[in-house]
């Protein structure tokens, strides 16, 4: 048998199906999100979602919840994450403590388990940060992507409060709440810091 040009576009359409099925096998290092809702509200924490890009080591998680929304933007590569406060109109900038933090792809795993669960599911992991009140002038040594989240709002450092000082600072903490996850509280003295 003898091919022609009329069989030539079968075999490309071959050849483009493979090719088709061969990006969904690559698909998992490419970005993705998870959206992860409170239908209850419960705590005030409204509606999550995780953008998880393992290409640029970094995940950005969006709370929507009226004038208490934040985001908050972990980059892997720098080990330094972000969390910006609407209802405060400032960044908060810290090291990324990995013990505690989830790693990039456990995130993605740990944030599938937990959707649908809420609070019912294991207690999240905490961590507390006392921010310093000098703002931060130069956000380069932040990374790109954080100096590009921060860029024009009052930004602040926070340094990690080691062990269970809570009841020190639970008057004057922004509480982030994280898929249920990990639960950070940002803690000032002063109500125009933060």
């Amino acid at each position: 048998m003898k091919f022609t040009r009329d069989h030539q576009p079968c075999c490309l359409y071959f050849q483009m199906l493979f090719v088709g099925l061969l990006g969904l096998l690559i698909a998992p290092g490419l970005p993705y999100n998870i959206n992860v809702s409170d239908d209850n509200n419960m705590d005030g924490s409204g509606q999550q979602s995780v953008s998880i890009n393992n290409q640029h080591n970094v995940a950005n998680v969006d709370n929507n919840n009226g004038w208490d929304s934040w985001n908050s933007l972990w980059d892997y590569e720098n080990s330094f994450a972000a969390t910006r406060l609407f209802a405060k109109k400032s960044c908060i900038v810290h090291k990324m403590n990995k013990n505690v933090m989830p790693s990039l792809q456990d995130l993605g795993t740990l944030a599938k388990e937990q959707k649908g669960k809420g609070p019912e599911g294991a207690s999240p992991k905490e961590l507390m940060y006392s921010i310093n009140p000098t703002r931060v002038e130069d956000l380069s040594p932040f990374g790109t992507k954080i100096a590009g989240m921060c860029q024009g709002i009052p930004t602040y450092v926070a340094e990690e409060i080691p062990g269970p000082n809570e009841p020190f600072y639970s008057k004057k903490c922004y509480t982030a709440n994280i898929l249920y996850i990990l639960r950070m509280s940002f803690c000032g003295t002063s109500e125009e810091m933060y």
